[in-house]
């Protein structure tokens, strides 16, 4: 299995207008790769490798920093946010059996000004994070609305689910991740950087340094993503197959540990598209595959499951 590649460039954040034809062509692909494999690498989506660069710099500034000067910013900590903020090294769990991974991360959900922002060594944290969120925000409803026609529905089907998108009542979120150099001495057994799991929402759009990621084929073997610069590797996520009748796969991936003697640390940018908290998910073939469950519904219940009493 490999993951299919896709010039995004009629629906590019670049682009105003684009004829029919070419987007017709554009989510025939689209809808190939997502029906087939469930991720694809997405070229040309109008998102430069420097904007990707400047939002990894300054997390990465943020995440190095003493767990202490990241404490007041925890996840959790935020009155009517509870996702947004820092993640610590070792809380989270995407796979149940395993033991905690060993990434530690920044979520941001929410644009509210009100909301307590680090500063001091991280200099220009929010605005960088802020616009970065907006900007996935374009291109994740540009990317829905492809992925609506793909399959004959109104455009309009699943954007009109993900109204709130940094605003409460939404729990679409920018995760800055970072991994740190291994200590394979202290590894507990099974352990990884990040679990065997499948994201929650509606789609992932996933920017990253370096190689480490690996899907699972159909077959049940996992296999290696290869590192694209430039590119914007998207998945379909659980709700999105729920709401599509499994037309469109959420599949399940992880981030294995370095090799042996590998000092090396990654970094990604995962942004999470989730529907409204209130928004109800059914199934838009107008089957009972699937019951009916909310965006927030759903999500809860899987935060349950990573970070059990926390």
């Amino acid at each position: 299995m490999s993951i299919p590649v896709v010039d995004f460039g009629a629906s590019s954040l670049n682009e105003e207008n684009v004829a029919d034809e070419q987007i017709h062509n554009l989510s025939k692909e689209l809808e190939s790769a997502l029906t087939g494999v469930g991720f694809v690498f997405l070229q040309n989506s109008g998102i430069t490798q420097e904007e990707v660069d400047r939002v990894m710099a300054i997390s990465k500034t943020f995440l190095l920093q003493p767990d202490e000067e990241k404490q007041p910013f925890s996840r959790k900590s935020i009155a009517n946010n509870p996702n947004h903020g820092w993640v610590r090294l070792e809380i989270e769990r995407l796979n149940p059996n395993r033991p905690e991974d060993l990434k530690e991360s920044f979520n941001v959900t929410s644009l509210n000004p009100d909301i307590k922002w680090p500063s001091g060594a991280a200099k220009g944290f929010r605005e960088i994070q802020t616009s970065f969120f907006r900007r996935c925000t374009e291109l994740g409803l540009r990317v829905l609305r492809v992925m609506a026609l793909s399959l004959g529905l109104d455009p309009e089907v699943f954007l009109s689910a993900h109204t709130l998108i940094g605003n409460e009542g939404n729990c679409t979120t920018l995760r800055s991740l970072y991994y740190p150099s291994v200590n394979h001495e202290k590894v507990k057994e099974g352990q990884l950087r990040c679990g065997e799991h499948s994201d929650y929402g509606s789609i992932t759009l996933l920017f990253s340094s370096s190689g480490g990621l690996q899907v699972q084929s159909r077959s049940g073997e996992f296999v290696c993503v290869p590192h694209v610069p430039g590119a914007v590797l998207l998945n379909v996520a659980d709700l999105m197959q729920r709401w599509t009748s499994d037309r469109f796969v959420s599949v399940v991936h992880r981030v294995l540990l370095p090799p042996v003697g590998d000092s090396s640390t990654r970094q990604s940018l995962a942004f999470f598209i989730q529907p409204d908290d209130e928004a109800l998910i059914t199934c838009c073939d107008g089957s009972s595959k699937y019951p009916p469950v909310t965006g927030g519904g759903y999500l809860n219940e899987r935060f349950k499951a990573s970070y059990g009493q926390n």
